[in-house]
């Protein structure tokens, strides 16, 4: 049976402000629980947590909560969690309850503010399924309105040309954590320093990564240093309001092209992990590793080689994750020719026009997420991590234009499910999900590694002995074409 009812598991601290009538909700959450209920997706707390309020020694706030929680449907009878002994701590007997009903998918989704339970999750390989208020809203906004969203471009200029916003309140928080930040921005935009910056529909400044290219630079208290060049992504912030969209991925999507131009062979930044938690874990779903203390902060460093490392051994969904936009191609790989409708292209590929051209040119931008999803009804069912994806639009242009790399695959008929698993990079509404769940549906969660520097037209793919026929499936080809595609698109 097809059904688009998700069922999201809320952790206390989001269910209580949505039963306090005293409270003001925040604008994300408002506008999630609206979601919510237009989707008809169910809201469900775990039992533990009502355990966890009894323990609560303030009486009037322990019965108030108590009231205000019971207000929800709990979960029935979820799994015992095995992961607690009598040495786990009650909190941590709570947190673990919690995670293992999402472990045995007694719901779809965990939407949380704890940052210790977010980083718990994505512990155990739950971080996928796991959401703050702001990306679960974006989420539901995606699946249920997404003629309303696009994903955005990010524009690089010079520090200087934001010296006349430097007293919104945009930057307070930046004020607030580093004394001396306006005089140091103003420094810097001397020196000709530049940003990425995103800015919203009405030209609001929503984000901003200032970087710099740096040479044998200490990065540590213990003066520990990375040789060569490396860049510096000195300033990163994505302002509340446009959490959610992907800002941080784009941000990291410029530092890797940018450090690949300019032989950077590392990237670093500095984290307050307590107030950035969802950064921290963005990093090192990217590769970044934790290097030590800087100050009140880690550093969190990329290693960028110019050219591909040994893979030692090294699982090719690993390698890319770790050394991307390097990937694995050997024989151990395999390699599809994948269709995709020029519409569907224009939505998942919207920088690909834009990449035919010179990038980062005075002015220029660079759009597009990294990790994204497709769907389809192929009878390809031998897709692994790791393989690698060659994209054909078909109809306008009918040619390879884009490489990308396999996270996940899974054959799914529950539109729910398919949901849940492609949200953080859906740009399907989940009517078209619920249309395609109809019958078993392919889905594939990829890295975007790179468009082709020249698309490779099928006129090409037939000389060179590619394909014999229309491209109308996922097609499985062999590493000597796989060759002379990448040959034929100058890469």
């Amino acid at each position: 049976m097809v059904t688009k009812q998700l069922t999201l598991l809320l952790d206390t601290n989001v269910l209580i402000p949505l039963q306090d009538s005293y409270a003001v909700l925040s604008e994300n959450l408002a506008s999630f629980h609206r979601l919510a209920l237009v989707g008809g997706h169910q809201l469900r707390y775990h039992p533990a947590s009502i355990a966890d309020f009894e323990r609560d020694s303030d009486l009037d706030r322990r019965v108030r909560n108590l009231q205000h929680i019971r207000r929800y449907p709990a979960l029935v009878q979820p799994a015992k969690c095995p992961w607690n002994t009598p040495a786990t701590s009650p909190n941590d007997a709570c947190d673990n309850e919690i995670l293992y009903a999402l472990e045995c998918d007694a719901a779809h989704a965990l939407i949380t503010e704890d940052k210790g339970l977010l980083t718990k999750a994505r512990e155990r390989g739950l971080g996928n399924r796991t959401y703050n208020i702001q990306t679960a809203e974006d989420w539901l906004r995606r699946l249920h309105l997404p003629h309303d969203v696009s994903l955005p471009n990010i524009n690089d200029v010079p520090l200087h040309s934001l010296t006349p916003e430097l007293s919104h309140a945009f930057y307070n928080s930046l004020r607030d954590g580093y004394a001396g930040f306006d005089d140091w921005f103003r420094k810097k935009a001397r020196e000709n320093r530049k940003a990425w910056v995103y800015r919203d529909d009405a030209g609001v400044l929503g984000a901003i990564c200032i970087y710099d290219v740096q040479t044998d630079e200490a990065i540590t208290d213990n003066s520990a240093k990375l040789a060569g060049k490396a860049l510096k992504l000195c300033t990163f912030k994505v302002g509340q309001g446009v959490r959610g969209r992907k800002i941080g991925e784009l941000f990291l999507k410029a530092a890797f092209r940018y450090g690949t131009e300019n032989a950077c062979e590392h990237i670093f930044i500095h984290a307050d992990v307590d107030k950035h938690n969802y950064l921290v874990n963005l990093l090192i779903d990217f590769g970044f590793e934790d290097r030590g203390d800087y100050g009140s902060d880690r550093v969190f460093v990329k290693r960028h080689p110019i050219a591909a490392p040994d893979d030692a051994g090294i699982p090719p969904h690993e390698y890319v994750q770790r050394f991307y936009p390097h990937y694995q191609a050997g024989t151990n790989v395999r390699k599809f020719l994948v269709p995709i409708q020029q519409g569907y292209h224009r939505i998942l590929f919207p920088d690909y026009d834009a990449v035919q051209s010179l990038l980062f040119v005075a002015g220029g931008s660079v759009g597009n997420a990294i990790k994204l999803a497709y769907l389809c009804h192929a009878a390809a069912k031998n897709i692994r991590p790791g393989d690698v994806l060659l994209f054909y639009r078909t109809e306008d242009e009918q040619a390879v234009t884009s490489l990308g790399v396999v996270d996940q695959f899974a054959v799914l008929d529950d539109a729910a499910k398919i949901a849940a698993l492609v949200s953080r990079r859906t740009v399907y509404s989940i009517k078209e999900i619920e249309g395609m769940a109809s019958r078993p549906t392919k889905v594939i969660l990829f890295r975007l590694v790179k468009h082709l520097p020249k698309p490779v037209s099928y006129q090409q793919l037939q000389n060179d002995g590619v394909v014999t026929g229309p491209i109308q499936s996922i097609t499985n080809i062999s590493d000597d074409n796989f060759s002379r595609v990448l040959a034929a698109g100058g890469s």
